[in-house]
């Protein structure tokens, strides 16, 4: 079989039909409205988006919600138009976070007496404890509480020395997970069931009229309905006579493509195009892992007069902590023609924190402005920064050093392009940020490097300097790439479908991490984002790899390398694969709880020889035929009737006797077939082919329901989706006889809701990725179609403003958790289907 990597390679031809200039149109026009957008992206910790329809609506953020604020602006003939981001608050302590204070406060887990949240309420009988409140594993939790189908009530007394209630007060909180919150007795905050982190709104005017001189209280009741717990909360008042960019740009369009986010606004009398480009080309290793960003811009004149212009860019070492609270250090410096600002924490504990919804709090990041004429960078105080911008169009003079230990005295970090006179011809620019995580992460008990540092060889610098001088082309590819991603989807899938497929593109890249072991093994590991945090999962590793085995099987490979490597050390001799190899950013050894010997065992062969039929040959499988065979061993023997396994679908509990996994085993097993014979063993291909088939046909007797197939056997009137059968379509095995797949997508499309394909009968909730897998299997690109529509819908209108999560509700459109997740890799399914059957 041709290589599809071959039939993929950006050849010339795409560069010389890329455009040269004008970088600032999109090669295709979008309307989908991404529920967040991506904005400076490169890996788990360095992830910046906008979850807004525009974007100066809010402050920027983290995927985990935390605020990693950037700010733009344009000053145009001495006005300001802030076009990005929302003026940090500068906030003065009045009853501070558990991060600052370990504030005392009364509290019960019994439900109180009516009236528990008011002023004057009695809680003389309540326990006292000191915040934070919750699970002993969230951040500084000082009294425990915890448990599912748990509460908390806490009354939290203040005093306030002065009232002044024409200022600005501002209420922080976190929470997980149903919350309520009431300041002297008037509720402030009420939400569902969520879970969010330093969450801060400004007082209202009748909040405000609430507070007294003298003693306050904050009551507060949380429900914790599974999981971790967590209470946190605080009030503040705002710095007086602060300088802000107050107004703010027209927002005309937004376009959010393979690799780049364009933005076009205009600013009074001129129009300003902003583009950001994480250049993640997944032909190039070294492009794809380093973790550099492009922000480019244009501004032209609209009114045929010309304008002077100048162009403002900031962040704050926010976006190198996990904390606020985390002491920073930031210098400006500059190398080789480019000037930085840099910052980063104090301790610099690498690779130390692991966990779910964390942030880096170690390595350093960078602001970057190449050298030339109106072009500077500088650090120093957040609102003088602005001050001077506004007054001037200028920078304050830079601070060489700036240490930061209160959170209130967090510096700018600011870039500054005079553009002059801006007639209707325009100009243009770009500036870089990137971020140096020295160690990526931690494997096998050694620290290792991101692949673009080749142990070392290349520094940050380095790779600034690269980007620099490399701007045109790299640009080029990556317009090249934008255009390939939208073509084959449309192709596959109509335009909808190719909109998806833009906008999951840079999600996915961006929750793994690239780097070789002492080897020189290529590893890819991910990150389990919002759902345990664990490091290189299988079960997400088999749903991401769709995208990886259209445009780059070594990807998928680096992605089982380890997994296998892991079995063949000894540290790991159980019949079937582990399920992950740790808790980002440390990959030592599996820490889930539970094993899953199907799903991993199907996952593993499956995708061996999936990367072994695409490549043409079974080189990779036959490193590692010996564990490949006593996995398939283990499918065959176990995998016709599954007892009550856990499978990656968990989360909607786990029956025994799954259909769906027991077509995970058939497929392995003819998987396995199929590689050997690829290796000239036919014997023991034929052999494991029967065995397959003889597997499949008992299935559809045992799972028949008439017009579809079982959720369980052993459970009549149910049904699901069977995603783990669309390997027998690509592969054209048809081992699963009496047409089982037509009659699943027909009755599939009698189950659809307003926002896609439920996952199963049990719940209206969803997994998009595998919506994607099973409409793949449909007839025709119509059919297909009919799948994507809905489920577009649910991205384009979700109120849950997140990086893609690809578990929701396909009734209401929100979302039920997961969010920035590499699994929508799997959204490549039907371009992977047809490439591999037209091949």
């Amino acid at each position: 079989m041709k290589k599809l990597l071959a039939v993929m390679a950006f050849s010339t031809a795409l560069l010389v039909n890329a455009q040269t200039t004008g970088f600032f149109k999109p090669v295709n026009e979008t309307a989908l409205r991404a529920p967040s957008v991506p904005i400076l992206v490169s890996d788990p910790y360095f992830s910046v988006w906008s979850p807004y329809d525009n974007l100066m609506e809010g402050s920027t953020e983290h995927w985990t919600n935390a605020k990693k604020p950037l700010l733009g602006a344009l000053r145009v003939d001495g006005k300001v138009y802030r076009f990005l981001g929302k003026d940090k608050i500068q906030l003065i302590p009045i009853a501070p976070m558990a991060g600052v204070e370990r504030w005392e406060a009364s509290y019960t887990n019994q439900q109180p007496a009516d009236g528990w949240q008011a002023f004057q309420f009695d809680d003389s009988s309540w326990k006292r404890g000191k915040a934070a409140f919750g699970d002993r594993e969230m951040k500084y939790i000082h009294t425990e509480w915890k448990g599912d189908n748990t509460d908390i009530y806490i009354r939290r007394a203040f005093e306030l020395a002065d009232l002044d209630t024409n200022e600005d007060f501002y209420l922080t909180y976190s929470h997980d997970d149903v919350f309520e919150l009431y300041l002297n007795g008037e509720k402030i905050v009420s939400t569902d069931y969520s879970w969010k982190n330093d969450i801060t709104i400004a007082l209202s005017q009748s909040a405000k009229a609430n507070l007294r001189k003298g003693t306050n209280v904050i009551a507060a009741h949380c429900h914790n309905t599974v999981g971790g717990s967590y209470v946190d909360f605080g009030l503040y008042r705002g710095k007086k006579n602060a300088v802000k960019f107050t107004d703010e740009a027209v927002q005309k369009s937004v376009n959010v493509l393979a690799t780049s986010s364009y933005y076009t606004f205009t600013c009074g009398p001129v129009e300003l195009d902003v583009v950001f480009t994480a250049p993640q080309l997944i032909d190039d290793l070294d492009l794809l892992s380093t973790p550099v960003n492009y922000i480019s811009y244009r501004v032209r004149s609209l009114d045929k007069k010309e304008h002077d212009v100048q162009f403002y860019m900031e962040t704050t070492p926010e976006l190198a902590i996990n904390e606020n609270t985390q002491p920073t250090v930031a210098r400006t410096l500059q190398k080789g023609g480019i000037s930085y600002v840099e910052a980063g924490s104090i301790d610099q504990p690498i690779c130390d924190r692991r966990g779910d919804l964390i942030c880096a709090d170690w390595g350093y990041l960078y602001l970057a402005g190449v050298n030339g004429k109106g072009k500077s960078v500088s650090l120093g105080d957040y609102y003088g920064m602005k001050e001077s911008f506004v007054k001037n169009g200028t920078l304050a003079p830079a601070k060489t050093k700036w240490i930061t230990r209160k959170e209130e005295d967090m510096p700018a970090m600011a870039y500054v392009h005079d553009l002059g006179s801006v007639s209707k011809e325009g100009k243009e620019g770009f500036m870089m940020m990137g971020y140096d995580d020295i160690y990526s992460v931690e494997y096998m008990y050694e620290k290792r490097m991101g692949y673009w540092k080749h142990d070392g060889k290349v520094t940050i610098f380095d790779a600034f300097e690269k980007l620099r001088d490399n701007y045109q082309s790299i640009m080029e590819r990556c317009r090249a790439l934008d255009g390939l991603i939208y073509d084959d989807a449309e192709k596959a899938g109509g335009k909808k479908y190719a909109e998806i497929c833009s906008a999951a593109y840079r999600q996915v890249i961006s929750a793994h991490k690239l780097f070789t072991d002492k080897e020189g093994n290529l590893l890819w590991f991910s990150k389990e984002n919002n759902s345990n945090g664990c490091i290189n999962t299988v079960d997400l590793t088999y749903p991401s790899a769709p995208l990886f085995l259209v445009y780059n099987p070594d990807l998928a490979k680096a992605m089982m390398t380890s997994i296998f490597e892991y079995s063949a050390s000894g540290r790991w001799n159980k019949p079937f694969p582990a399920h992950d190899l740790g808790t980002y950013p440390v990959a030592n050894g599996q820490v889930y709880g539970g094993d899953m010997p199907i799903e991993e065992g199907g996952n593993m062969v499956i995708l061996t020889a999936a990367v072994s039929l695409i490549e043409g040959n079974a080189d990779y499988a036959k490193r590692y035929w010996d564990l490949l065979t006593v996995w398939t061993d283990y499918l065959a023997e176990y995998g016709q009737d599954p007892e009550n396994q856990l499978c990656t679908d968990d989360f909607a509990r786990h029956w025994a006797h799954n259909a769906n996994l027991s077509v995970k085993a058939i497929m392995g097993v003819a998987g396995y077939s199929e590689m050997a014979r690829m290796l000239g063993l036919n014997e023991i291909a034929d052999k494991y082919a029967a065995t397959a088939r003889k597997m499949a046909v008992k299935w559809e007797e045992m799972a028949n329901e008439g017009d579809h197939y079982r959720l369980a056997f052993d459970r009549k009137n149910t049904w699901s989706q069977k995603y783990n059968m669309v390997w027998d379509k690509m592969w054209n095995l048809n081992l699963f006889p009496n047409n089982v797949i037509g009659k699943e997508i027909n009755y599939y499309l009698t189950k659809q809701n307003t926002y896609g394909l439920p996952l199963d009968s049990r719940k209206e909730y969803t997994k998009s990725d595998w919506i994607i897998w099973s409409a793949s299997m449909s007839p025709d690109k119509a059919t297909f179609e009919k799948f994507v529509n809905p489920f577009y819908r649910y991205v384009d209108e979700t109120t849950t403003r997140v990086p893609i999560s690809d578990w929701h509700h396909t009734d209401s459109g929100e979302w039920v958790g997961f969010k920035a997740r590499s699994v929508i890799g799997g959204y490549w399914m039907k371009v992977l289907m047809d490439k591999m059957r037209n091949d």
